[in-house]
């Protein structure tokens, strides 16, 4: 039982340790990450960021309550991961018992990878990181219905999984032992090629006929930074380096910690090495060591080289998700997983079992704040009453046109929310087109701020109609760019509507104000 179900266990239980407050009444709101009540399942609008798994949180949404939705999500990438790791550990320690296959699991479900990216609120690209393991094992038994069913959370979660999926299941499709040649290589890569542009088309149709633009000017703001004493590239090494400072685990850059998670880090680099050099190597080993260089490099271009990828973008825009090359580090944490699990086989063959078994709970002592929410930083919130009625107002309305909300910015800190900063809320809420700002200012240290222009050009149009003077009307403008209503919070409502000649006011609350033009 244990060798079965204790890897998965031990997942659930990170899940529960991390999350914490998080799993209690309301939804746990932050950043990127909104779940909100009652979500319309509509088809997106500009860059589909949000596809599918908007439109597979709202079908299920429709069977249970979203709060519950959203924990079961949460808990399930922690469960997914870490038996995911394990059973890549047994892969490459047939013999090797449950403790190497435990610390596999522990460390894939509790880094700096996956703590920064949840405490920046970007669930669906860990639903990819979740399915990692499971995806490369298929990859490199080359079987095309595995690999499908293994890809299906980075299907889910859209095109950021796809593409770290893509990026670690194509080189193992390619190097995957067995010989055979070129022919045979050519096959395996088709095949998973096939796979992965499949499960890719919900993003990537709707991508392709997008009118967004990417900025070039996001790589240096969302290029990874340090979070420690050993600068930028002991930060990636360490599995961190997330440009968002507000996304850095409490704590993190206390030396003592550093140094554990780099000194760590180093053993599992170490012990994936060694994995590669035995005679039974496993198939999916070239593959997952070139994947996880070749991450490394993405990451380590934005910080280091910014003119490539700054150039990449600029000739086309398809390059913008190399943008935020940290991303792509999560090969290299699987990969590390892979080593760890070499490193705990040796302790176990050379120390008492007590001690071997330690090795379990060593990436959670090198992150220890990452418990309980990350000490508070995720928690729970209710929505307001007048959410709700402003959502049933707008969703019962049968005529067309869109919804802009104000003010004019994407990130919002809710009194209700305790504070935490989170996207816009209206963005999820309504099932017709929401207009909002998707620019952003992002703040590099020493009073420096990066602007990086919205992707939307209808965004861009309103936005440069809202900062005209104040004494133009509004409503027509609004009107020929397609808008109906106007959800405008924190506004006051008099000068507003001075604007907005021959509007409606249809819903007034403490903090909403809902206008029908």
């Amino acid at each position: 039982m244990l060798a079965r179900f204790g890897p998965a266990v031990l997942g659930l239980a990170c899940g529960v340790l991390a999350l914490g407050p998080a799993l209690g009444p309301g939804f746990a709101l932050r950043y990127d990450m909104v779940f909100v009540p009652d979500p319309p399942v509509r088809l997106p609008g500009g860059f589909p960021r949000a596809v599918p798994s908007d439109q597979v949180v709202a079908l299920l949404s429709a069977v249970v309550p979203a709060e519950i939705v959203q924990k079961a999500i949460l808990l399930g990438l922690f469960t997914l991961a870490a038996s995911g790791a394990a059973a890549l550990a047994r892969d490459a320690l047939p013999g090797g018992g449950i403790v190497p296959r435990l610390a596999a699991a522990a460390f894939y479900a509790w880094n700096a990878y996956l703590a920064q990216r949840l405490l920046i609120g970007q669930w669906a690209l860990l639903l990819g990181y979740a399915g990692l393991p499971w995806a490369v094992r298929a990859a490199a038994g080359g079987r095309a219905g595995r690999l499908t069913v293994a890809l299906l959370p980075a299907a889910v979660g859209g095109f950021q999984a796809m593409l770290v999926s893509a990026l670690t299941v194509l080189p193992v499709a390619a190097l995957r032992g067995g010989g055979g040649g070129a022919r045979a290589v050519l096959s395996s890569v088709l095949r998973g090629g096939a796979v992965v542009g499949v499960l890719s088309l919900p993003w990537l149709v709707p991508a392709l006929g997008s009118d967004a633009a990417a900025d070039p000017a996001a790589v240096a703001a969302f290029a990874p930074r340090a979070d420690g004493p050993f600068g930028t590239l002991g930060s990636l090494l360490a599995l961190g380096g997330i440009w968002n400072s507000h996304a850095v685990v409490p704590g993190q850059e206390m030396p003592a910690l550093a140094t554990a998670r780099l000194v760590l880090a180093a053993a599992a680099v170490a012990g994936f090495v060694r994995l590669g050099v035995v005679p039974a190597r496993p198939a999916w080993w070239p593959g997952l060591a070139a994947a996880a260089c070749a991450g490394v490099l993405v990451a380590c271009a934005g910080a280091f080289a910014p003119g490539v990828p700054r150039a990449l973008i600029g000739w086309w825009a398809g390059f913008g998700p190399l943008r935020d090359g940290q991303v792509y580090v999560a090969p290299f944490a699987l990969a590390q997983a892979a080593g760890v699990a070499v490193v705990a086989a040796a302790l176990r063959r050379s120390m008492p079992a007590p001690v071997a078994a330690a090795a379990v709970a060593v990436p959670m002592l090198a992150l220890p704040t990452f418990a309980l929410g990350a000490f508070g930083r995720l928690g729970t919130a209710e929505y307001p009453e007048e959410w709700r009625r402003v959502q049933a107002v707008v969703n019962g309305d049968p005529a067309p046109g869109a919804l802009l909300s104000l003010p004019w910015s994407a990130y919002r800190a809710f009194p209700w929310n305790g504070g935490r900063v989170v996207l816009d809320p209206a963005t999820k809420m309504f099932s017709r087109p929401v207009v909002w700002n998707d620019a952003l200012v992002v703040g590099t240290g020493g009073g420096r701020r990066i602007r990086v222009a919205a992707e939307s050009p209808r965004a861009r149009r309103i936005g440069a109609l809202l900062a005209g003077p104040a004494a133009v009307p509004l409503t027509g403008a609004l009107k020929r760019e397609g808008v109906r209503y106007v959800l405008a919070g924190g506004v006051d409502e008099n000068t507003f509507l001075s604007r907005l000649p021959g509007a409606t006011p249809v819903y007034r609350g403490p903090e909403l104000l809902l206008i029908r033009l």
